[in-house]
Order: structure tokens, then C-alpha cells, then sequence
């Protein structure tokens, strides 16, 4: 598949994010970078590091099982707008939601969701379905789509394509992790490049050491 060619359709992207994770913000900022420059649609869909995470929290930090506990909240206030109101209304309930937590630092809590929503332009009282299992049939559903193309040994956000024909399975991988976001065509060439890289049978991973916190600016 080559995603940087002009095909008469756009290319169909679909981004797992959980919105309490600040590298998945920075990576969901470059592929709106590369959505403004190469010919793709993306479709914004939920995962959560909460489920992801559900059975082995006693392996984890206290700082990020306290952070799994602040997850769930956002994850089905997200679900729950999709549902109600369309998977349209993702997007700008993500952007709005990661504006506030990482752009501003602001709590994981009700008001901050609250205040996502009507920045959003979605009825505050959606906020409710934070506190509720109700969605949660969906949110997990979602959550497995993504995880089942790229397995568990991952986190969020997942990216596929679809495969080079019908017949083939998508293309998927985990990330990337970009800090700061690339911008510009700096943006599209590292879509083009990981395409390119991820469309290869044999390939699996590639990783260096994280020399800093995330850069929002």
C-alpha cells in the first residue's frame, strides 16, 4: 500500500486513543498534521488503558494504577457520545478532553468532563455516564477491535489501514510515540516512512530510550 500516493478515495485511518495518555496527544496531534497533507480519512475510535491494564494493576506504579482508576470516566463519557450522538462527535470531544488534561493540566475529574463536553458542543449532563458501567459493553467492544489487530503487548494509541487488497488483514502497529509532534511535511514524511515500514510482513518493532517528559508546545 502506498499512503502517500493520490488514489481517487482517501486512504481510511482508524485511531484507538485513550484520552488520559499525553503521548497518544501528541501522536493524535501529527496525524491531524498528516490528515491536512496525504490523502487520508481518519475515523476516531476508543480504546482504554483501564481494561488494558484491569488484571495486572498490582504490577503497576501507584502513581499509574491511581491513573487507571481516573481512566475510566473519560473513556465512557466517549463511548456514551458516540453512541448518542455519532462518531462524528469523537474527535472533538477527544481534542476537547486532551486540551484540558495535558494543555492545561487539569484534574480527571467531573468538571473537567463536563467542561469537555460543552466545548464539544455535546450536552453536559453526558458527564453522568462516567460514573455508570452502562456503556461499558460498547467501550470494551472498541477497545478489543484495536487491541485484537496489534496484540496485548502495546498501549495507546493503535493506528490501521487496510491491507494492500480486500483479501489482506490491516495494517496496524502501536503509536508512533513523536515528541514534540512532528508538523508540516515533516509530519507526512514520518507517515510515509511508517507505512512504508509497517506494510513489511517481517517487521515488528523498532524503539529507542525516551530522553524527556512530553513536549506540548
Amino acid at each position: 500500500m502506498d499512503a502517500s500516493a493520490s488514489p481517487t478515495s482517501p486512504i481510511p485511518v482508524d485511531f484507538f486513543a485513550d484520552p488520559v495518555c499525553p503521548w497518544t496527544w501528541l501522536t493524535s496531534r501529527w496525524i491531524l498534521e498528516v490528515a491536512d497533507r496525504r490523502p487520508v480519512k481518519v475515523s476516531w475510535h476508543v480504546m482504554s488503558l483501564s481494561i488494558l491494564n484491569e488484571n495486572r494493576l498490582d504490577d503497576l506504579p501507584e502513581r499509574i494504577r491511581v491513573l487507571m482508576g481516573e481512566a475510566w470516566a473519560p473513556v465512557r463519557v466517549l463511548t456514551a457520545a458516540r453512541l448518542i450522538h455519532g462518531p462524528e462527535v469523537v474527535e472533538p470531544l477527544y481534542t476537547a478532553l486532551g486540551t484540558r488534561y495535558h494543555l492545561q493540566q487539569q484534574p480527571k475529574n467531573r468538571a473537567t468532563l463536563e467542561a469537555a463536553l460543552q466545548d464539544a458542543g455535546l450536552p453536559v449532563d453526558l458527564a453522568a455516564a462516567g460514573d455508570t458501567d452502562r456503556y461499558d459493553e460498547e467501550l470494551r467492544a472498541s477497545h478489543t477491535r484495536g487491541i485484537t489487530l496489534v496484540g496485548q503487548d502495546v498501549g495507546s494509541p493503535i493506528i490501521a489501514v487496510p491491507g494492500a487488497d480486500a483479501s489482506s488483514d490491516p495494517i496496524a502497529f502501536f503509536g508512533p510515540v513523536v515528541n514534540p509532534a512532528p508538523k508540516g511535511e515533516d509530519a507526512a514524511r514520518l507517515w510515509d516512512g511508517l507505512i512504508t515500514v509497517a506494510s513489511t510482513p517481517s517487521f515488528y518493532e523498532i524503539k529507542r530510550t525516551r530522553t524527556g517528559g512530553p513536549d506540548f508546545g
